[in-house]
């Protein structure tokens, strides 16, 4: 058996149970770097076998610097895993790194941690440490070049971690603390209401053809004429649009206006909203 020393320092390095560190060890005579490559090498085969089950728990990150906002989602399979510490950490760091790289899926995986190892090497290793299954799900990241970001949590977790994130961006030269006010109701609105797009137009054709279909399909069941059920079709296709662009939804604070009427309220010269991205756990 490999010496006591030897295998908690390996497991101080690799995070590994004990049995793993002590098998590694025997199997590289005590030599500790190459037993990190075997538990690394070992990692990846756990962890394959892993990726196979869902992980629909987990975090939302968002992180910023004076260029850029962006919000990523970090994915697991237990509440209880999203709390703990090690996952906690890793998903903080990854944020900020993801914040750098603009979402780029290869550059992050392929940047350095704090502790000199890749990303995607530290995924694997806390895959093998903790047991479930751990995923680096959706991300946006959005330029603040002319533009005012804000953002939102929502069932805050830890510092920048939460279940719900938004991140928007708003086109003006606008510094006043009107502008700041409506930002932060803005963000706190589209996770509210969950918005497709900004405006009718913006929709995803895909997401409209799909509830043409399904709206048809319940109308056909209702024995009413082919013209009576384009009319009612049209209707409702029309309120799917009004109620899923966020221009046209109810405020959230004030739901007898919409958000385009308290757009003009503000009285900001040449104010519009640029882009948004709403992630939440488990959707």
């Amino acid at each position: 058996m490999a010496d006591i020393e030897k295998i908690k320092k390996l497991r101080s390095l690799s995070g590994a149970g004990f049995k793993d560190c002590s098998s590694a060890l025997d199997e590289s005579n005590d030599d500790i770097e190459k037993a990190i490559e075997i538990l690394r090498v070992k990692g990846i085969s756990k962890a394959s076998k892993k990726m196979s089950r869902s992980a629909n728990e987990g975090l939302i990150g968002i992180s910023e610097n004076t260029q850029h906002s962006s919000i990523l989602e970090i994915n697991c399979e237990t509440d209880f895993v999203a709390k703990n510490d090690d996952f906690i950490n890793f998903a903080k760091e990854l944020s900020f790194i993801n914040n750098e790289v603009k979402s780029d899926r290869e550059k992050l995986l392929s940047t350095n941690m704090k502790n000199n190892k890749n990303v995607n090497d530290n995924l694997l290793t806390l895959i093998t440490k903790i047991g479930e299954k751990i995923t680096i799900g959706r991300s946006k990241t959005l330029s603040h070049s002319n533009l005012k970001v804000f953002k939102y949590h929502h069932s805050l977790i830890k510092d920048n971690l939460s279940k719900l994130g938004v991140i928007v961006s708003i086109d003006t030269n606008d510094n006043s603390e009107k502008l700041k006010i409506f930002g932060k109701q803005l963000s706190m609105h589209i996770a509210a209401l969950n918005p497709l797009a900004i405006d009718v137009d913006d929709i995803d054709q895909t997401v409209l053809k799909k509830e043409k279909e399904l709206i048809s399909e319940e109308l056909k069941k209702s024995g009413k004429s082919d013209d009576i059920i384009k009319k009612i079709n049209l209707g409702k296709i029309n309120k799917f649009m009004e109620e899923n662009s966020l221009l046209n939804q109810q405020w959230v604070m004030e739901p007898k206006k919409k958000v385009k009427d308290v757009l003009k309220e503000l009285n900001i010269e040449k104010l519009n909203i640029h882009e948004f991205s709403r992630i939440k756990i488990g959707e």
